[in-house]
C-alpha cells in the first residue's frame, strides 16, 4: 500500500499545532505518511488581531490563557507561559514565520518546511523570542543553515504567494483552524487530538482505502 498523503495545515504561533507535533511524530512512527507541511495564518496582521481580540494587550492575554490549556495537553511539558507573559513586544501574529517556512521549503525542499516550522515553534513558544520579528526570524534561518541575506531576499520577493497557494488550498478544502489534517484529499482531522485518537482514525482510513472507498482527486 502506498503512504497515506496528508496535508498538515498549521499556524507558527499556535500553540495546539505545537501539543500536535510530538504525536504526528510518533503517528508517523506507525503509519507510512506522505506529510506536507502547509501554513495556513488564522491572524496576519495587527489589524486583524485587534479586530479578533479587541487590542494587542488582550490579544496576548486571551491566546497565553489558551497556552495554559495547551500545556496543560502536553505529554512534556515546554510551553512557557510566564516567560512570554514578561516580554514587552506585542504578540506577533504568524504571518512572518510562515512566509519564513515557505522560504524554507523553496530554498531547501519539504523537509526544510518542516523542520524551520518546529525550530520557529520552539522559539516562539518556549524560548519566548519575537518570531514578528524579522531579525528573529533570520537567526534561527542561519541555525537552519541558511545564509541570511539571501534568505531574506527570497522571503521578501517571493514567499508571500507561495503562502497564498497554501492558503487557497485550506480554503478549497474547507480549513477553518489549526491544526488541521487533511488525509488523502477527503478526511479532515481538525484539532490536536491524542495519540491514541490518530491511530484509531488511520488505521479506519487505512482499510477504507484496502475496501477500496474511492479517493478525491487532489485539486
Amino acid at each position: 500500500m502506498k503512504p497515506l498523503k496528508v496535508e498538515y495545515f498549521h499556524d507558527v504561533v499556535c500553540g495546539w499545532c505545537f501539543v500536535l507535533g510530538p504525536r504526528l511524530k510518533a503517528l508517523s512512527e506507525e503509519f507510512d505518511l506522505d506529510i506536507e507541511h502547509r501554513s495556513f495564518v488564522l491572524q496576519s496582521n495587527n489589524a486583524q488581531m485587534i479586530q479578533r481580540f479587541g487590542s494587542m494587550p488582550q490579544a496576548k492575554e486571551v491566546i497565553l490563557q489558551h497556552w495554559e490549556q495547551c500545556a496543560n495537553a502536553e505529554e512534556v511539558k515546554r510551553i512557557n507561559i510566564e516567560d512570554m507573559r514578561q516580554q514587552d513586544f506585542e504578540y506577533p501574529s504568524g504571518l512572518l514565520a510562515a512566509k519564513a517556512c515557505q522560504t524554507a521549503q523553496s530554498l531547501a525542499g519539504p523537509k526544510a518546511h518542516e523542520l524551520m516550522f518546529d525550530r520557529l515553534q520552539h522559539a516562539h513558544l518556549v524560548e519566548s523570542r519575537n518570531i514578528g520579528s524579522l531579525q528573529t526570524i533570520l537567526e534561527v534561518a542561519e541555525e537552519q543553515g541558511f545564509t541570511a541575506e539571501y534568505f531574506a531576499q527570497y522571503l521578501h520577493q517571493h514567499a508571500l504567494s507561495d503562502l497564498e497557494n497554501d492558503l487557497a488550498r485550506g480554503l478549497a478544502l474547507n480549513i477553518s483552524s489549526v491544526p488541521s489534517l487533511v488525509v488523502e484529499g477527503m478526511w479532515m482531522i481538525p484539532g490536536a487530538l491524542s495519540l491514541d485518537t490518530l491511530c484509531d482514525n488511520f488505521t479506519q482510513m487505512q482499510q477504507a482505502i484496502a475496501d477500496n472507498l474511492p479517493v478525491l482527486e487532489d485539486n
